[in-house]
């Protein structure tokens, strides 16, 4: 059976709104999900996909491992109990070549290739715990440090997934280049020697207007000194 390419984002949703109704959907896992493709687990929870891509908790026999949607599909009605049924015919077949001493007792040298065949079948099995040892990591959550220009103030901020870690606070216009710099994308640093150019003509400006007026008070203040 084919399972399919993943869970999509409307489909993690309806099984986020089913977990919250008390039901355990059921999912079938796709070739991504290695030596168990095409059987079927029920979904018990959905961590935080903020975390770690794998964040949909599966209940596989007696395992609750977590995977990513990819490696999971909706489990199409009426398939579900086929899917899962598969597992004892293997085991119903490992049976009859191992009852079948008629055989051995005429070639002495057959039972043994034989009996090699249940020893491969076994190391089938690891794949799965594998897959367990590859869960286990969890990188940290993402960090956001942003810079910012609002009212003629350069301000940084940082954010490590939802948590605030430092919250917006004002840096000097040459740390704020400084920090720009180390960014190479074409425009981003034009962009701020221009906001920068345009502060600095906007003082020049506001300077040459308080000369101007310093002087004329100078003026007048000499004046009035004359004229003790």
């Amino acid at each position: 059976m084919d399972a399919g390419q993943g869970l999509s984002t409307s489909e993690v949703q309806s099984i986020r709104e089913a977990l919250a109704a008390g039901r355990k959907p059921r999912v079938v896992f796709t070739a991504s999900a290695g030596q168990i493709a095409g059987q079927v687990g029920q979904v018990i929870e959905l961590t935080d996909p903020e975390v770690s891509d794998e964040f949909v908790v599966v209940r596989f026999g007696r395992d609750e491992l977590p995977f990513s949607p990819a490696d999971l599909a909706v489990a199409p009605k009426g398939v579900t109990r086929r899917v899962v049924e598969p597992k004892p015919e293997p085991e119903a077949q490992e049976s009859p070549t191992v009852a079948a001493p008629e055989f051995v007792l005429d070639t002495p040298r057959v039972p043994a290739q034989r009996q090699e065949e249940p020893k491969v079948e076994q190391t089938e099995k690891p794949p799965a715990r594998r897959a367990v040892k590859a869960v286990k990591p969890k990188g940290p959550a993402g960090l956001t440090v942003t810079l910012a220009y609002a009212d003629g103030e350069w301000t940084v901020a940082a954010q490590q997934g939802s948590k605030a870690l430092a919250k917006p606070y004002v840096v000097k216009p040459a740390e704020a280049l400084k920090m720009v710099g180390l960014v190479d994308v074409p425009g981003v640093q034009e962009a701020v020697e221009q906001i920068l150019g345009t502060e600095r003509a906007e003082a020049e400006q506001q300077a040459e207007k308080l000369r101007a007026e310093l002087a004329e008070i100078e003026a007048r203040l000499a004046e009035l000194r004359e004229a003790r």
